[in-house]
């Protein structure tokens, strides 16, 4: 790249894990982002105070250090990434990354290193290990000569099944030179006060900044009591507590519902917690839209005015759902997502559909689409291959709704039912205007094509019934009729596959009315002799002016009827159907030829269109000779010598 790099297997080291994920690198800062979304860190340029390389066993550690005391490693290079990144960052940032040694002697004894938020312990000059104080929840003095550093369990931690660090221990006797004490403070004392000002830990500091109680979580289910710390987040419930580290929060969500007095408040958490088996990756809490609070942070003056200036105010008031995302805001740095340009045909900023067997609301959002409550689903736009309208089928009912099938990228398929139909406009511009790509049963998505699988039964082009009504005329040659004239009739008047009615009444000449009696005469005798469930009867019922209709033998002679352009097609194209869907059965076929037709426009119709046409007019020429045949020439010289 010109401007910068782009890695893809680049791995973020923490408390919890490793995760892997794509790393940019360009003129502007860095970016990282999880594979399959989530967690995502973006550093500018500006920010960036110092940068280190790291050989660790099978590859190599950047080191990134912000204003902010965070520390991020990446870990995942190749020895040649190394020496071209270095160029880069010397003529981008104007910065030289710094040499770091891991120290691989497995001895616990050495030195020391406090730097910003990060405590180094070095053996031998080289690093052994590394921790954030960030991650500190407290620390104590054991006796006179140890140091004890506890750190947040958090719940998200063990969601990876790994082991998670919660307390180390360090001990520093009274010869120690790097700390110095005297007789009423010992070096312990000395490296315990610079802990706890770097960590910003102390008495008190496991006390909540701010508390709401009562609050209805759904998931997972239950009311808890909700408690803002400087460094993680806690619930607590009758049943179960979950403490939750401000580095795994991801994204807040502030999606209110429609029609409803309630809003959802959606905290977005990687790695998720869990709950016996059951992972968790987002916590949806619902708030009544009109509560007011009122609020003060339990915070002193001047960490209020260091760390988090511009971030927290002393004391809220307002709404309770807007008080709450802007305080975990302001203590996780997380950013709030609410609802974009989606408006719903009442005006609210969700559709109602249903996700597997549960009902909910389905948000399209300006970078994704979020179901909830339950299971509360979250979809990039990033993620999706495409989207799908599709006819909802439901009994009677299926005019008044459609489905919404969003496939990702995975080939994994995301199936959002019963969505109302007046729903379609709104969804379809939303969806439009994003990019994402359309598709309608397999074929590229355009206006006309999506709005078919809208339309009502009769108007949607069936290839099942247009198949049918094709060949109707050609099986209807071969059933058995009950008007068959015997070998000596002249066979009655021609046949019009036309499906045209035939009507007695319409008898020019008495010579026409003698044949019609006939024939009713020869059909009488002839039903008699069938079965009794193959009796045909075309007579007028009392009180009745509905007649029977009556199954006739086409006349072999009979013009063949003239074919559809869709038929054409069908010929043209099933043989490539079945060579692209080997094994695919013959009402299946038929789908996918309808389904292609539908979507074809008005020039690509009109070849098979074109033959269509001359096949009728081929049609309209041969039915009219057969039902007015010329008259027989007849040689008067033969006639009279005969006579």
């Amino acid at each position: 790249m010109a401007d910068g790099h782009s890695f893809n297997n680049i791995s973020l080291s923490g408390r919890g894990g490793t995760n892997p994920g794509l790393l940019k690198i360009n003129s502007g800062g860095i970016q990282w982002k999880k594979q399959g979304g989530g967690k995502a860190v973006e550093v500018d340029e500006s920010d960036i105070v110092g940068l280190s390389w790291m050989k660790v066993p099978r590859t190599n550690q950047l080191g990134v250090k912000t204003k902010d005391g965070l520390y991020y490693k990446f870990i995942g290079f190749r020895d040649q990434d190394v020496a071209s990144l270095t160029s880069f960052f010397q003529s981008a940032f104007g910065k030289t990354p710094e040499e770091k040694q891991l120290s691989v002697s497995g001895r616990n004894w050495g030195e020391v290193d406090l730097n910003g938020n990060n405590l180094t312990f070095l053996v031998g000059g080289k690093q052994a290990f590394e921790v954030s104080l960030a991650d500190v929840s407290q620390t104590q003095l054991q006796g006179k000569n140890d140091v004890l550093l506890e750190f947040h369990v958090d719940d998200t931690a063990g969601a990876n099944e790994k082991d998670s660090l919660t307390e180390i221990s360090f001990h520093i006797p009274n010869s120690n030179t790097q700390f110095v004490g005297d007789e009423t403070r010992p070096p312990a004392q000395v490296l315990h006060d610079r802990i706890m000002a770097v960590a910003d830990v102390g008495a008190g500091i496991e006390e909540a900044v701010v508390t709401f109680d009562g609050i209805a979580i759904l998931t997972p289910r239950g009311r808890y009591s909700v408690e803002l710390h400087l460094s993680f987040l806690r619930l607590q419930g009758q049943a179960n507590d979950f403490k939750i580290q401000y580095s795994s929060v991801v994204r807040l969500f502030l999606l209110p519902k429609s029609n409803q007095p309630h809003t959802f408040v959606v905290i977005s958490l990687d790695p998720p917690i869990r709950k016996g088996q059951t992972m968790y990756p987002h916590i949806v809490m619902q708030f009544e839209t009109d509560s007011v609070v009122e609020s003060e942070l339990s915070i002193s003056d001047d960490l209020l005015n260091t760390k988090f200036k511009d971030k927290l105010e002393p004391s809220y008031k307002g709404l309770i759902h807007e008080v709450f995302t802007t305080m975990l805001r302001g203590l996780s740095g997380a950013k709030i997502t609410k609802p974009g340009k989606f408006r719903s045909s009442q005006d609210g900023f969700a559709v109602k559909s249903s996700l597997k067997a549960e009902d909910g609301v389905l948000y399209p959002l300006e970078k994704g689409f979020f179901f909830l409550p339950k299971p509360p689903t979250l979809i990039l736009h990033d993620e999706i291959d495409n989207v799908e309208f599709e006819r909802h089928v439901a009994g009677g009912a299926n005019m008044h709704y459609f489905d919404l099938s969003i496939r990702l990228k995975t080939d994994h398929e995301h199936l959002f039912r019963n969505i109302q139909r007046n729903e379609y406009n709104n969804l379809y511009s939303f969806i439009s205007s994003k990019g994402l790509k359309i598709t309608n049963l397999g074929g590229a998505g355009t206006a006309e094509g999506v709005a078919a699988v809208l339309q009502e039964e009769d108007d949607a082009v069936d290839p099942h019934l247009e198949r049918i009504r094709n060949q109707a005329a050609d099986e209807s040659d071969e059933e058995a009729s009950d008007f068959v004239g015997g070998e000596d009739d002249d066979g009655g008047s021609p046949t019009d596959d036309s499906g045209g009615e035939d009507d007695d009444s319409d008898a020019s000449d008495d010579g026409e009315g003698e044949k019609e009696k006939s024939i009713k005469k020869e059909s009488k005798k002839e039903t008699k002799s069938l079965p009794p469930k193959k009796k045909a009867v075309a007579t007028e019922e009392e009180g009745s002016s509905k007649k029977r209709k009556v199954k006739r033998k086409k006349d072999p002679n009979a013009p063949k009827k003239a074919m559809s352009g869709f038929m054409y097609f069908s010929q043209m194209e099933r043989d490539n159907i079945k060579k692209i869907h080997p094994g695919i059965g013959f009402g299946d076929v038929a789908k996918v030829l309808g389904d292609k037709w539908r979507q074809m426009s008005a020039e690509e119709k009109e070849p098979y269109e074109a033959k269509a046409q001359v096949d009728k007019k081929r049609y309209e020429d041969q039915i009219s000779d057969y039902k007015n045949p010329q008259p027989m020439l007849v040689d008067s010289e033969n006639e009279s010598d005969s006579n």
